[in-house]
């Protein structure tokens, strides 16, 4: 497996994506840190399946894949901090990050409140900057290599009216991607972002349930479907692994074509 002796850390994992990149990470040898904000049955979940993994797998107890849950708000920089080296305590070091926890918050531009505005960048942006900085941290200190990866958006290249905040999130996490690939490399660690289109995942049962308002989306689509969480994590597994050792500073783009394809209706 390409991550055995790797810990991982997947901010909001509890359900959808990252769940998926969990369980993933998990199937390639990792032992998981599971972080939740308001979702414990589903951290619960991912729990059950990582652990069932590690029961399965033909490895000794020190390095079969094991998940720990931490509670963490995202938006709440010493809960972040926190998270982290509570990660670090258990396991006893830390290898990958993977900031994939956000949110989103739908408003004309003229009616963002300030109060949504925070929110949606706190989480988005600012925390996985300060995610990243903890991570960093702990690399520097015990000189070892780590992988940071972000879960972005097709919207840090598209615009999304409506969604002014959370499009002004993704479009920071592509230039941190940038910054950071050339501040780290020297030290070893690697940045990059993997940005998805539109996926089904829990969050999108809404559209799912409306046949009129998903099949315009599907005509911007070229494979004609939604995307699955599982094509998310494929990608992040191999970004985290030795494999992709010489990229950093990249965004991967995970829609089905639909960035190059779409229109407004």
């Amino acid at each position: 497996m390409k991550l055995d002796g790797k810990v991982a850390l997947v901010t909001g994992s509890s359900q959808g994506i990252g769940q998926a990149i969990a369980v993933k990470l998990a199937s390639e040898g990792a032992k998981i840190v599971i972080d939740y904000r308001s979702h414990p049955e589903g951290a619960e979940e991912t729990l059950r399946q990582v652990n069932e993994i590690g029961s399965q797998c033909h490895l000794s107890k020190d390095h079969a894949p094991e998940g720990y849950t931490v509670k963490a708000d995202l938006g709440d920089v010493e809960q972040v901090r926190a998270l982290v080296n509570a990660a670090i305590q258990h396991f006893g070091h830390l290898d990958i990050l993977v900031n994939n926890a956000g949110m989103e918050r739908h408003a004309p531009f003229w009616e963002v409140r300030e109060a949504d505005y925070d929110a949606v960048l706190n989480v988005n942006l600012k925390g996985a900057f300060f995610a990243a900085q903890a991570l960093t941290q702990h690399l520097i200190e015990t000189e070892r290599p780590g992988k940071i990866i972000n879960i972005s958006s097709v919207h840090e290249e598209l615009p999304f009216p409506n969604f002014a905040p959370y499009c002004l999130s993704k479009g920071g996490m592509k230039m941190m991607a940038r910054d950071l690939a050339v501040e780290l490399g020297p030290y070893g660690i690697t940045i990059n972002n993997v940005a998805p289109g539109a996926i089904e995942t829990p969050i999108n049962t809404k559209l799912l349930n409306d046949a009129e308002k998903l099949g315009a989306l599907l005509q911007n689509i070229p494979l004609n479907r939604l995307g699955k969480s599982e094509d998310i994590a494929t990608l992040v597994a191999f970004l985290a692994s030795d494999e992709a050792n010489y990229i950093t500073g990249s965004t991967f783009v995970v829609d089905g074509g639909l960035l190059w394809n779409y229109h407004e209706q």
